[in-house]
């Protein structure tokens, strides 16, 4: 053989062995490169070149076969440019336009098409997903593991919500991603054994943020995590064996050709693009059209304050009373209403409710086979003829929405209920809101009829101990950065009693530690397609009168968020703005006054605005505040504090 083309031979082996290809963002800032290493696929992440992600694995494992090693990239990868205009009003951006480039890196093993790994970069994120294809005769597999793997820099640091263990916490409910965040932690850990639930959120020394989750996830696949190793990788975790009771695999099944769910990675120098990224719905489709044109609303509960016992008719209608007299166009009506009050009593509040122009939402336990969850109304979410019966009576007495509760994880057949939940639910005209459940990945674009999920250690748990209030302004300041970056919220928090009781009186149950200012602006840095806010009837006369007002005027969906300043558990500033008007919200969880300088671009020289302030003691006050000439104010916030400009 002549030595040139035995030469020529051996270069073309060893870049098929070790090829490289690379995809930028529109940019240029963020690359996102991919590489074979001995027949393992890998790949990185870096921005403004200063690497973010090392090079990590990449690939699955099926019982059709292992597309993890063994593998050669194609020469060509096809490049696609993203361009997408879409307008959502339940998140935190109303009109989105997403620009992407796409890149296609095909995989060969023995000679055959084995694998596709999809990226799409934006500005400053990346996503990936895997595309199967069928192996002969084989149609169909099961994914037996994925080695998708986050190798994260040497001396970054995390900010982790651990994955609880399975069938554990009240009624063997667990997990339900309401455990505590760690902050600023080492790597290498595992949580409490089982890995982290998305979003995870990490800082990578100076250079910037990092934030890893999920989006798209379906009935087509479960819901993932993070699991944590040693030296800084993270890979993905299917669901635990021991979820859902034990019952059905962990394993996802697809059919061939096959896609799985995206991985996204947000990157920034600053939080501003973690707070601000869209990336969970601009990578997916609606799955179906609304129904109807879904309303977004305001609401109030009474179980946060009054609990169980106070789920009966008299309750009920006097908040609704109390939702009409603030402006609120619903109520949540919580666990027991079916034994409690009764059917019959539901219909009439529902036409009670509609002179006076508040809708109800009905509470409901998920059922089945998974937990131990005691409360009714039970047996009617999980088989489709009965659900849909029980939903048709729903639309005949004018039912707006439901809040199920009680999820068994997050396998396959788990996520098949949520989507056959939301598809019954709006072919009747219903809105959801999921609790004691998974994240919710991307489902308001999916689901025109999704609401919100709870997803996070919430506002239930401010009455259950004193503690939770205690860190009140710790968990605000986390959430803001990591669980309501990807998805709407269900807090269910703001608010204005000094006791969680039913009395507002003291030495009974726990006592909030924040201010009214927090209080109010939490209802601002909180997103949510629907709120039901945590306020009481007596709101109306031992709250302030400033307070209330400002409660009845906030807005519940946005058309624009914009990060200021903050650290994830320290504080948080951000503004957000509906139509032509701002709204600037901030919170301090640090032991000591916050002193930082605001520039606000978004207002006009000249401008005077509402300032809603606390003195050191907590006391708060409204007052007018001139915006100056250079658009910049100093603000001091105390400690569990809040502070509000609005125009």
């Amino acid at each position: 053989m002549n030595l040139k083309i035995f030469i020529f031979l051996c270069l073309v082996s060893f870049f098929k062995l070790n090829a490289q290809s690379t995809v930028k963002s529109p940019d240029g800032k963020l690359t996102v490169s991919v590489s074979v290493n001995n027949g393992i696929p890998l790949y990185s992440v870096t921005y403004n070149e200063k690497t973010f992600i090392e090079k990590s694995p990449l690939g699955l494992k099926t019982n059709a076969g292992d597309f993890s090693s063994g593998l050669t990239l194609e020469t060509n990868v096809t490049q696609n440019k993203i361009d997408d205009v879409y307008q959502l009003q339940n998140i935190k951006q109303s009109s989105v336009h997403y620009k992407a480039n796409e890149a296609v890196f095909s995989f060969i093993k023995e000679g055959k098409s084995a694998i596709d790994v999809i990226f799409r970069v934006s500005n400053n994120n990346a996503a990936f997903k895997y595309k199967l294809y069928p192996q002969k005769e084989t149609l169909s597999c099961v994914v037996q593991e994925e080695v998708s793997g986050f190798l994260l820099p040497k001396g970054t640091t995390s900010f982790l919500c651990p994955q609880s263990n399975p069938m554990t916490g009240f009624a063997r409910t667990a997990p339900s991603y309401e455990t505590s965040y760690t902050l600023d932690d080492v790597l290498g850990k595992n949580g409490l054994g089982n890995g982290y639930t998305f979003p995870c959120l990490f800082k990578v020394n100076n250079n910037g943020w990092v934030l890893i989750s999920e989006t798209g996830v379906d009935s087509g696949y479960c819901a993932s995590r993070l699991i944590g190793h040693e030296k800084g990788l993270y890979t993905i975790g299917f669901p635990m064996k021991g979820e859902n009771n034990g019952n059905e695999t962990s394993e996802p099944g697809m059919s061939l050709t096959g896609e799985t769910p995206w991985r996204t990675i947000t990157i920034g120098e600053t939080l501003a693009p973690i707070v601000e990224t869209t990336i969970p719905f601009d990578l997916v489709k609606p799955k179906y059209e609304a129904s109807k044109e879904y309303q977004y609303t305001k609401g109030t509960w009474s179980w946060i304050m009054k609990m169980d016992n106070n789920t009966i008719f008299s309750v009920q209608k006097e908040y609704i009373d109390f939702s009409a007299s603030m402006g609120y166009k619903t109520i949540l009506i919580d666990a027991l209403w079916d034994t409690q009050i009764g059917r019959e009593k539901i219909n009439e509040l529902a036409v009670y409710g509609e002179k006076k122009g508040v809708g109800l939402y009905l509470w409901y336990n998920s059922n089945g086979y998974w937990n131990d969850a005691p409360q009714g109304p039970k047996g009617l979410m999980d088989n489709t003829a009965v659900r849909r019966r029980e939903m048709a009576w729903m639309k005949s007495i004018g039912i707006k929405g439901i809040k199920v509760d009680f999820f068994g994880g997050d396998k396959q057949i788990t996520m098949k209920l949520y989507e056959d939940i939301l598809t019954d639910a709006n072919d009747f005209g219903i809105l959801v809101i999921f609790h004691g459940c998974t994240l919710p990945r991307g489902w308001e674009r999916m689901y025109s009829n999704f609401a919100s999920s709870e997803a996070v250690l919430a506002s239930e748990n401010l009455h259950f101990g004193q503690q939770s209030c205690d860190n009140e302004a710790v968990s605000a300041a986390t959430h803001t950065f990591i669980r309501n970056t990807v998805g709407s919220m269900d807090f269910g928090g703001s608010a204005l009693n000094k006791f969680y009781n039913s009395d507002n009186i003291a030495n009974k149950g726990s006592k909030r530690m924040t201010s009214d200012v927090f209080a109010l602006a939490a209802s601002v840095l909180f997103q949510s397609g629907v709120q039901h806010f945590a306020l009481a009837p007596n709101n109306l006369y031992d709250a302030p009168d400033w307070a209330v007002k400002f409660m009845k005027e906030v807005p519940v969906v946005w058309d624009e968020v914009r990060f200021l300043d903050g650290y994830p558990g320290r504080y948080a500033i951000l503004a957000r703005r509906k139509g032509t008007k701002w709204y600037i919200a901030g919170i301090n969880a640090e032991n000591k006054i916050l002193k930082t300088k605001l520039k606000l671009e978004m207002f006009t020289s000249g401008t005077t605005v509402n300032y809603y302030t606390d003195d050191e003691q907590l006391n708060g006050k409204v007052s007018a505040l001139k915006i100056n000439k250079n658009k910049e104010i100093e603000i001091k916030i105390p400690h569990n504090g809040g502070m509000l400009l609005t125009n």
